[in-house]
């Protein structure tokens, strides 16, 4: 951790559930842009806040101007509960989604409460997880940006992108990941005419890509900064 790292615990429908968030340096009353929240691999396959993909996307984030919030699934280091093959994991992640923006409302200026810019991020079953929280917090309260990495189509029922959010996001994979091979994120996409960057040579992991990684969320982040409609 950093200097602008800090640890918390928040409460779930299954007990407590471990957070870390990173802090963009900002200038004397500047703001974030907003807060992105960041969900890991499969906990079963040691996944958890501080995988190395996990931690590339919080400094992109944090590059950007966001703060970057992680967070352990139940049954994950200091998180309470046991895996729920994504049904419980959902509920984790709405419950931090809830809590990181309530917390920016209250500490709005007095007489001016805002819910902050949401995004959100996902790695491998992180990602499965985040598609099917799209759905559940509906079209108020849809994240300005979305960041699907190593999406996990292989073993799970990744739900569709709505359309409104497909310029919003970013979609990457490994050309040679042998986790979820391309072909099954290509059948997943196609559908939904939702483009997919290949990182040319790339494992699942991204092992020795992670700069290049970076550096591609980054340029998403930057490109456009108007909010989904």
């Amino acid at each position: 951790m950093n200097a602008h790292t800090r640890r918390f615990l928040l409460r779930g429908s299954a007990g407590e559930i471990e957070c870390l968030e990173d802090q963009p340096a900002l200038a004397h009353g500047e703001s974030a842009r907003g807060v992105a929240v960041i969900a890991h691999p499969h906990p079963l396959f040691a996944g958890t806040m501080d995988n190395k993909v996990v931690q590339t996307l919080a400094r992109a984030f944090v590059q950007c101007g966001w703060r970057a919030v992680r967070f352990n699934f139940r049954g994950v280091g200091a998180t309470e509960g046991t895996h729920d093959a994504g049904r419980g994991e959902l509920q984790d992640l709405l419950a931090v989604i809830d809590h990181v923006t309530e917390v920016d409302a209250i500490a709005s200026p007095e007489g001016h409460p805002a819910t902050p810019a949401l995004a959100l991020a996902g790695f491998s079953f992180g990602s499965f997880v985040i598609s099917h929280a799209l759905a559940a917090l509906g079209p108020q309260r849809a994240p300005q940006q979305l960041v699907l990495v190593g999406t996990a189509a292989t073993r799970f029922d990744v739900a569709v992108v709505p359309q409104a959010l497909h310029a919003r996001t970013l979609v990457l994979h490994g050309e040679h990941d042998d986790t979820v091979p391309l072909a099954d994120v290509m059948n997943w996409a196609r559908p939904q005419t939702l483009p997919v960057t290949v990182v040319p040579g790339g494992s699942h992991f991204f092992h020795g890509q992670l700069p290049l990684l970076r550096s591609l969320v980054v340029r998403h982040l930057h490109a456009d900064p108007r909010p989904a409609s």
